[in-house]
Parts: C-alpha cells; structure tokens; sequence
C-alpha cells in the first residue's frame, strides 16, 4: 500500500520532496552539467558557504570543489551549483517509479491510471516530447527526475502526466526551454562553455556563424552527425559566445565599425564579465567649460508617422584598445530600442566610434551623413569633441545626451545629463533629521576630507558630535573600539562613517551589529539608530553585507538595479538570451537611455521633458534646468535602504 501511494503522490510531491529542514530557502532550478545533476542556488543577503552547504547537505569542501569561483569569495546575487544529493525519501519515491522488483498488477493498474508510458526514439529532445503531447517542459521533468533534457537515450521511460496532456502550448514550452538555458548559463560561470537551446528554424549554418564556429566544430562537438533537432542543448565554447548578430549586424552601417572590430569589442566584453554592484555608476568627470554663451534653443517633436534618426557617438576605443564598457552600453541601447518599436515608432540608429579624440568628432561632423540628418545624438561621454557636438546640435536644435558624467560646468539648452546634479545629491536624506536624532561623525583617522565636507554642509545649522573609533590592523575583535556606550548615550542616531578604508568600515559595522545584540542579551533596550555610508561601499567586496541590514545602512547612488526586481530581471532574461552574458551598468544604462529619449522624441521633447518623471528599470530621472543654467539635468539620485528585515527599499 505504501508503494502505490509513493506512485500516486509522485507528480505532486517530487520537486518538493526532501529538500532538507528549511525547504522554502532551497533553489527549484535543478540542471544537468556533464551528466552530473545540480541545484542552482542564488546567493542571498547573509548567506556564507557554510550556511549553504548545510542547507543542501554538503560539505563545504564539495560545494567549493563544484564552485571554482567561490575562491574569490561570496557575492549576493551570485549563482551557486550544488551537486543533487537525493534524500531517503526520494530515494523511496524514485524506486517506486522505476523499481527493481517488478509492480504488482494493482500497483501497475495505479501507475497507467495518472500516467502514459513513452520510449525515447533517436534524435528525439526533450522539447520534441513535450509538442507531441502538448504537455509542459517543466512536468516532464519534475515527472522524470533521472532524464537529462540534455541526454535522453534511446529507448529511455518517461511517463506523461495523463492530465497534462493537451494543456501547453508551443510558446509556453520555449520559454521553459529558455528558462532551462538560463540556469544552465548561471551555473557555468566558471566553466569552459556556455548553452544554447535550439530555437525551431535555427540551422547548423546559422549557429555556426553566430558563434563564430566552423559548421564541422559545432556538429563536433555537439555530436549533430544526425542534424539539428528543435529543443537540443548546445555546449558553445565560452571564447566563440559573442552578442547575437540579428542585433549586431543590422543596425550599424558599413564603414562606421567594421566586422572585425565589432567581434574585438563583445569578445572583451565577455571576457571582462564584470558583475553588477548595487549603484556605483563610474562617474566621468568632465570639466569642459564652453565658451560661447549658451543659447535658448526651441526643440520641436516629431510627427508620430517620421522616422526617427538617432546617432550615438561611443568612445569603443582609444588609441588601438577596444573600450568593452561602451560595447555593452550599445547593446542595452538595442534593446531598449526593441521595445521603443514595438509602440509603433520607427527608428534608425547609426554608431560612431569617437575614439575620444576631438579631431576625429569634428571629421564625423563635417563629412558622416547621418549627422548631417540627426534627430538626436548621444554621446560623446567624454569631454574630448564636446564643444564641437553641442555647437553643431545648437545649429540644428537636435538634442544631445550625456548618459553619465557629471557636466555642472558646461551649459546649453540642448545638453540633456542622465547623471543627477551633485547639488541635490543629499536631499533625500533630509527626512532622517529630527529634533530627537544625535547627529555623529565616526572617525578612523583615515577618512575622506570631500565627503566629510558633503555631509556637514548637509548638517547646516544642526548640533552634531565626532566619536574617534579605534581599530588595529588584524586586531581581533575584543580589542576593537566598543561602540555600546556610544548607542546608550542617546535614544535615537544617525551615524556618518567616513572611513575610506574597507577594513575599518567592516569593523565598524560589525562592532554595532555586536553592540545591539549585546544590549538585546542583557534585555537592554537598543536605541532606534541609522547608519549613512558612501556610495563607494558597493565597490567594497569583503564587507559582511549582513551588517547592512543589522544597522539599517543608507547609501547614497546615482543609480540603483537589484536582480531580485521583475524589470531587472526580465531585461537580464533578454539579454542573456542574446549576448550570452548578464549585462553590466553600462548596458542598463544604455537599455534606459533608448526607453526615454527615443519615445519622447515624438512627445516630451518640446516641452524639453520637463513635469515628467521617468522609470525605465528601478533608476527615477526628472529632468531640470537649475536656476541660471539652461543645461537640462537628472535631478533624482537614489536612495537605498538596508533593512532590518532583510529587505532593500529604494526612494
């Protein structure tokens, strides 16, 4: 009796079934690699190898050995493979499906009730089975625990849930597929390929020239001798995975950027494969000061029938050496052009290569066409070849814009600047002021004279004290700087930290995360306290990040996306999809700048964008002209907060 109920509850309890004490923690994303089953855990807030080896029921040193990067330390957001160890009770639940003893006649008439047998015919893919039943990916493979959508054998069992049949559609069963490749591509950080899942109508050609690959290496390597099935999963060397050439071909014209130059730059890219951090936009200083007086230029929209001409001008090199970080801005602008045509609007994108070099901005002005026939420019970044840009704009009244850097020096009224004024950088911590906090300055003795100075003209007026923290290099924590007399002297804090020092910065944190849990442990009221930080913390890898949280952090930043967001993470879904990596700052920057300026080229622009806000990701921009600047300026920085729940809000 007890096997057939382990039969019957099959369907329904396996992706569930002995996941361990805390099941809810543990990863549903379950993949194949090399024939070896993992789970793919998403590193959360807190989270150490220790604490995730026990959740799986590993040891560390097999989660390291599967992990080369974890050397490197652990990063939130990070994705972690963990080898599938299968607990007594799936172990129990799986043999009732494929037993050693034969099933009694009752058993058998149990199974053949809920479920239909099918025997693997050759070429035949996981996602073959699922059209021909019109059942999902995703049931098959809770269904059949031990198939490998990546090697199904000849021959092979699976069972059909009789009640799914019939109920997914074609649509649905791709997404699944590209669901798969993704987890797939997170777990092979740090290997020697990357996955492709076959797409209906792909050919062997096509891939091949995709990835840069003879025909015969791919059908090597993936074993195609029999052809390319719909649904197959492809193992493409990591070096040959460059961006989609639907996108990188098609919209930039020959002569700009040749062939050659294009594969140099996404191949960069990938190799670089920075992470994104939480803000920490690069800031560009620019200090370029025109010298003619700015003139008040009349911007008009165009009709909702025109074309819209959009230039960029990108610094892709410099002086013989691709520059990756412009590369990946272009392709988030790509694809934030995507869905700008999919309102209905046409448009037509040339690229240039300014090479940052003022000569070469002012040939492109003088000869290039498509310049001479721009509805806007964005672009050049640098300061190099920024005067001539805005005075030919001026002429012509074609926006300009600036997606980072900060220009407080340079004035125009066709000058749109993505990156938030430093003069309203503090504004939105003015709520934290009440006549009930004590204001404290904590000093180490190497801090940051600027950001000093940034916070006590934000103080103004206000009473505030130093408190000077004492920490030693390699001191152990007992002979660190207590920091509970400091909470007990007042009931409610806002603390500055303006150490430039990582370590110190560690410390410090972790020394009031200890006060609080002390006072909690002697039954001590803990007083209400938040700490302020510097935007350059989330460049700092080896901070404990759940002292963020603990001392309820605030960070200051100019731009802000989290990969736990919907927005965020289906633009990473695309991009993944066709570059083949998560994209970096630049491309979301890039993704941000087509989702605002192209639609308001038919709109907002003639009332110069003023009285909107906008939010193409998690970033807010609303654009100004401070008093006695016509240059239009992103008034909005963003405020992130750490809190004692776990969570991460922003305003």
């Amino acid at each position: 009796m007890k096997r057939l109920l382990w039969i019957l509850a099959l369907c329904s309890l396996l992706p569930t079934a002995g996941m361990g004490a805390e099941p809810q923690k543990r990863s549903q994303n379950i993949v194949y690699i090399d024939g070896t089953k993992y789970y793919i855990h998403t590193v959360g807030a807190g989270e150490t190898p220790a604490s995730i080896a026990r959740l799986y029921g590993v040891s560390e040193a097999d989660l390291l050995s599967h992990n080369a990067t974890l050397k490197d330390g652990l990063r939130e957001d990070q994705s972690v493979k963990i080898p599938f160890k299968t607990s007594e009770s799936v172990k129990e639940q799986a043999s009732a499906t494929q037993p050693q003893k034969p099933l009694s006649k009752k058993e058998e008439k149990a199974l053949k009730k809920s479920f239909s047998e099918h025997f693997v015919a050759p070429g035949e893919t996981l996602y073959a089975i699922s059209r021909r039943y019109e059942i999902s990916v995703e049931t098959l493979m809770e269904d059949n625990p031990d198939a490998d959508p990546a090697h199904l054998s000849i021959g092979q069992k699976l069972l059909i849930r009789k009640k799914a049949i019939g109920r997914t559609d074609e649509k649905t069963a791709l997404t699944e597929m590209e669901r798969y490749e993704q987890a797939l591509n997170r777990a092979s950080t740090d290997d020697a390929y990357r996955y492709h899942v076959v797409q209906p109508k792909e050919t062997i050609y096509s891939l091949a020239r995709r990835y840069k690959m003879t025909e015969q290496e791919l059908i090597t390597l993936n074993h195609l001798e029999e052809g390319l099935k719909a649904g197959a999963i492809l193992r493409i060397p990591k070096a040959n995975a460059l961006a989609d050439s639907r996108l990188l071909t098609d919209p930039i014209p020959p002569g700009v950027v040749s062939p050659e130059e294009k594969a140099l730059l996404i191949k960069d890219l990938h190799e670089k494969s920075d992470s994104l951090a939480e803000g920490g936009a690069e800031t560009l200083q620019i200090d370029t000061t025109l010298t003619a007086a700015p003139q008040e230029v009349i911007l008009h929209a165009l009709a909702p029938a025109e074309r819209l001409k959009v230039v960029l001008l990108l610094p892709l090199s410099r002086e013989g050496r691709s520059n990756s970080n412009f590369a990946a801005f272009y392709q988030g602008f790509l694809l934030g052009l995507e869905e700008v045509k999919t309102r209905g609007f046409s448009v037509d994108v040339t690229l240039y290569d300014t090479e940052r070099n003022r000569e070469r901005v002012e040939h492109l002005l003088s000869e290039e066409q498509a310049l001479q026939q721009a509805h806007l420019i964005v672009g050049p970044i640098y300061p190099d070849g920024l005067e001539p840009v805005v005075r030919f704009a001026e002429e012509r009244a074609i926006p300009v814009v600036l997606p980072m850097g900060d220009q407080s020096t340079v004035e125009s009224d066709v000058l749109f600047c993505m990156a938030p004024s430093e003069e309203t950088k503090y504004e939105k911590l003015t709520p934290l002021f009440d006549e009930q906090t004590t204001i404290t300055l904590i000093r180490t003795g190497k801090d940051d004279p600027e950001f000093e100075q940034e916070i006590l003209r934000l103080i103004g007026e206000r009473s505030y004290q130093y408190h000077n923290y004492q920490s030693v290099q390699g001191a152990e924590h007992a002979e660190r700087s207590d920091l509970t007399p400091l909470l007990k002297e007042h009931d409610k804090h806002l603390l500055f930290v303006l150490s430039n020092n990582e370590v110190d910065v560690d410390r410090i944190l972790a020394s009031l995360a200890s006060a609080q849990t002390n006072m909690q442990a002697r039954s001590q009221r803990v007083p209400e306290f938040t700490v302020v930080g510097h935007s350059r913390w989330n460049r700092y890898s080896n901070i404990d990040r759940t002292t963020y949280f603990k001392d309820r952090v605030v960070l200051i930043s100019n731009f802000h996306a989290k990969r736990d967001n919907d927005r965020v993470r289906e633009f990473d879904s695309r991009y993944l999809r066709y570059f083949g990596a998560l994209p970096t700052l630049y491309a979301y920057r890039g993704y941000e700048t087509a989702r605002i300026f192209c639609p308001a080229m038919f709109s907002d622009i003639e009332y110069d964008m003023e009285g909107r806000r906008y939010n193409p990701l998690q970033t807010y921009y609303t654009f100004e002209q401070r008093e006695g600047s016509l240059t239009h300026i992103n008034r909005e920085w963003v405020r992130v907060n750490y809190n004692p729940d776990f969570t991460i809000t922003i305003e």
